[in-house]
């Protein structure tokens, strides 16, 4: 079986689309791009499909990640056509990897999101950006599945910064900000959160959450990585050895060559 990881993006009006809505929509497209899935063994068999941290519903993301396991060896690039090809504009295959050694999942440390905000002026964002930064602890609340829950926002806070921008009501302010992953998972809605309780920024018209990326910290820079890069080099030191083990067609052992006759 060969297992291949997709990085997709949600864009426009499909970032509202569910997790679950997305794992039916990635499951017909499968299905309808001709990919060998592998399945489960089983009474019930579903597909080896398996999903690492999704954006919350209503959020915009260019880095959501994926493994999907097939019964026949694809060419990575011709998966990513083709299953592009089958998805609605808007579910985009942006990279498709062979899986190399390792978890995905545990590589996924941290998020950067970009969070616009119609309306506000820079100077009421960047005041409250300051506020929140020097504060040590904030608490927030959120209703979960297990029902209202309070936790620390301002843990999870690795870098936040405001930037000023347009938009097509004018002034909008731009955060940037880094999320560390944790549990519970902190939102950039709960950032938002703690600047409205510690900087007082109240948006009026509801923001634009977009991820940017999403992978390794870098604890010392504040950056995030690429979670595929030891995918890459994995592939790419297995064709290099490859190369290096095969002869060249021109060569021949020495006992497939005849000698020469005696005159």
């Amino acid at each position: 079986m060969q297992k291949l990881r997709l990085q997709y993006a949600k864009r426009g009006r499909l970032r509202f689309t569910s997790h679950r809505d997305f794992s039916r929509a990635l499951e017909r497209a499968v299905r309808r791009a001709g990919i060998p899935t592998a399945y489960s063994s089983g009474f019930n068999p579903h597909p080896r499909i398996s999903y690492a941290n999704a954006s919350p519903t209503g959020a915009a993301s260019e880095a959501e990640y994926l493994e999907i396991g097939l019964r026949e060896v694809r060419d990575p690039d011709d998966v990513r056509r083709d299953l592009d090809a089958a998805l609605p504009d808007g579910l985009d295959v942006v990279t498709v990897v062979v899986a190399g050694p390792g978890s995905l999942a545990d590589r996924l440390e941290a998020s950067r999101w970009q969070v616009r905000l119609p309306g506000v002026p820079l100077s009421v964002a960047e005041n409250a950006v300051r506020a929140f930064l020097a504060s040590d602890s904030i608490e927030v609340e959120r209703m979960t599945k297990k029902g209202l829950r309070t936790f620390d926002c301002r843990a999870a806070v690795v870098t936040l910064s405001a930037a000023g921008g347009q938009d097509d009501v004018g002034e909008c302010a731009i955060l940037e900000l880094v999320l560390r992953h944790g549990t519970p998972s902190v939102r950039p809605d709960d950032v938002l959160a703690g600047l409205r309780e510690t900087g007082g920024l109240v948006p009026g018209v509801p923001p634009m959450h977009t991820r940017l990326a999403q992978g390794p910290l870098d604890r010392q820079t504040g950056t995030v990585g690429d979670p595929l890069t030891p995918d890459r080099d994995a592939a790419q030191h297995e064709s290099t050895t490859a190369a290096v083990e095969q002869p060249p067609a021109s060569m021949h052992r020495a006992e497939d060559v005849a000698a020469p006759r005696e005159p």
